[in-house]
């Protein structure tokens, strides 16, 4: 399993899409209580839930990890977790995969500037408002110290999109066969 981790806007999500497209590895599909953006579908990009269908998942001990931000929850489900998946998740998410321990899980941190962050949530249709906010929060939940030792970090501003998917498509794939796995 591909596991990305970064700020708002740090390109993971775009990457997780291309993982999809370009070599069939198919984003988890993780649950959240916000409101849809523009373009996106419910099982598609989400599950979009309500607080107390979530809370109840929680209750139900369905999620690896799961956060709060913004006031809207999100969670990856247990059910995600194979070889040919990627999750998109924050840093304690991402710590809560790690502490699996499981060898099949790798590990990437996405970085890029504020400057460049805005300006592509900005070009994705944000409020300018939220993203402001985004950039603030960040700065805290995104500190270097609270990113665990990942397998890998990535530069995502001096790349494109898909030079960036096909770099880590390729450090997965060599990691997972030092490790004893194919795919």
């Amino acid at each position: 399993m591909i596991v990305l981790a970064g700020a708002s806007a740090s390109g993971k999500t775009e990457v997780a899409k291309q993982l999809a497209d370009f070599f069939n590895i198919k984003k988890v599909v993780t649950t959240t209580t916000r409101e849809k953006r523009n373009g996106e579908r419910d099982g598609v990009d989400y599950h979009f839930v309500d607080k107390d269908t979530f809370l109840k998942m929680l209750y139900d001990d369905k999620f690896i990890e799961y956060t709060e931000f913004n006031d809207n929850y999100y969670g990856s489900t247990k059910d995600g977790i194979n070889l040919k998946t990627s999750v998109v998740i924050d840093p304690e998410g991402l710590k809560s995969y790690m502490a699996l321990k499981d060898p099949s899980i790798i590990t990437f941190y996405l970085m890029s500037t504020e400057e460049v962050r805005f300006e592509r949530m900005m070009l994705r249709g944000d409020n300018v408002e939220d993203a402001r906010k985004r950039i603030i929060n960040d700065r805290t939940a995104f500190a270097d110290e609270k990113i665990p030792d990942v397998d890998f970090r990535v530069n995502s501003q001096t790349q494109n999109v898909e030079q960036v998917t096909r770099d880590i498509y390729q450090k997965y794939i060599e990691e997972l066969t030092k490790r004893g796995y194919t795919i």
